[in-house]
């Protein structure tokens, strides 16, 4: 696949990156070489082959669902400045 000038510009464009127009010949270049190597990628025979997210077998660790510091309301409400019935209060901000 070849990218033309346009093609390049319309690309940079839609990821907002500004790209001089005398860079453009070189990264169609780049973008050519990225895009070539992502089509050897799809000669690979992947079937039978399964779908992993790591080359090992990671699993994550697990802690308990327990209350390890709770039913500490009132030191925190300690820091609020105008609490209400166990709440912080923030002024309005919208009309």
């Amino acid at each position: 696949m070849s990218l033309d000038r346009e093609t390049v510009r319309r690309i940079a464009y839609l990821a907002r990156i500004k790209v001089e127009d005398e860079r453009l010949d070189q990264i169609a270049g780049e973008l050519d070489g990225i895009l070539g190597f992502v089509e050897q990628l799809s000669e690979v025979d992947t079937d039978g082959v399964e779908a992993m997210t790591s080359v090992t077998e990671l699993t994550m660790p697990l802690r308990a669902d327990v209350i390890n510091d709770g039913d500490c309301r009132d030191k925190v409400l300690a820091n609020a400045t105008d609490p209400f019935d166990g709440f912080y209060t923030v002024p309005k901000v919208v009309e």
